[in-house]
């Protein structure tokens, strides 16, 4: 089973982020209303060391990364 995000950070407070992909600025609030409970992208959240990415990234390339994850048929 997939740990939850909202479970896992449930205590940690609002922070600014600037994304690790493309160097966009935006707000992470896993223990309020973030963006990302919104979100219709949904990725497993890799292990420690199976992703490039250390922390969150902004929406687009969110949505970006999650459309060059798909099986292509």
């Amino acid at each position: 089973m997939v740990p939850n995000v909202t479970n896992r950070l449930a205590n940690v407070t609002a922070r600014q982020l600037i994304c690790e992909s493309c160097g966009t600025e935006f707000s992470c609030d896993p223990g309020g209303a973030c963006w990302c409970f919104d979100e219709s992208v949904r990725l497993p959240l890799p292990k420690d060391g199976q992703s490039r990415f250390k922390d969150c990234l902004c929406s687009n390339c969110l949505t970006k990364l999650a459309r060059d994850s798909e099986p292509t048929s």
